[in-house]
């Protein structure tokens, strides 16, 4: 599960246990991916619980997810959006998501999630073509890492002034802090936090949330 490294264990399970409402369905959906050799591929509880907090805060009805793996973040947005809100959920796994349209449809929300099987690159565009620039209030980036540049610029134009995108692992377990770490993955998310600092089309915050999550609200 991931966290904030300055926190010791005790310290971190008291931040969830008093800190986190999750409901009983995404316990066990987590519960269930933790299961799986690559469930640090999940967000954590409480990263979750503020991705909630931030759709309901900017009203979001209207999102987007690039990257999905076993639905838990898409849960936790889908069970803040009203009932006519939707998310467009992008990945390439029907394996992965099959986990999650079990649990979406249990916590009642199957019907606010459009999952779309393929290349998000192609699905965003697709979007843009379909659905017109400017017409999105939220975007969770949270997929292969030589795309997040990609991703993010798309997601940008898709969203309207005001709407917010949330990158995730942009701390990276510290590996965008050394320079010997020169693996695609990292250099990736070193320059697109580079190219966030200098972005002015949206105003930025990093935060120490899991793997690092930065927050950029379209200008």
């Amino acid at each position: 599960m991931s966290r904030y490294a300055s926190f010791d264990e005790p310290t971190y399970r008291y931040l969830l246990n008093t800190g986190v409402r999750e409901s009983d369905v995404a316990r066990r959906l987590r519960e269930e991916t933790q299961q799986r050799a690559n469930a640090q591929m999940q967000i954590a509880p409480d990263q979750g619980q503020f991705m909630h907090l931030l759709a309901q805060l900017i009203g979001a009805r209207k999102t987007l997810e690039v990257g999905v793996f076993t639905g838990y973040s898409a849960l936790w947005v889908a069970l803040a959006l009203p009932d006519d809100g939707r998310i467009i959920a992008c990945d390439i796994s029907e394996e992965y998501t099959s986990v999650g349209k079990r649990y979406w449809k249990e916590a009642g929300v199957d019907q606010k999630i459009d999952l779309r099987i393929g290349p998000a690159l192609d699905t965003l565009k697709e979007l843009l073509r379909s659905e017109g620039a400017g017409t999105f209030d939220f975007a969770f980036i949270d997929a292969d890492k030589t795309n997040y540049e990609n991703y993010y610029e798309l997601a940008l134009q898709l969203l309207r002034t005001g709407g917010l995108i949330a990158i995730d692992n942009t701390i990276w377990s510290g590996k965008v802090a050394d320079e010997q770490h020169q693996d695609e993955d990292t250099v990736a998310i070193r320059s697109l936090n580079k190219k966030l600092l200098a972005d002015e089309r949206v105003t930025l915050s990093m935060l120490t949330v899991g793997d690092g999550l930065t927050l950029a609200l379209k200008r």
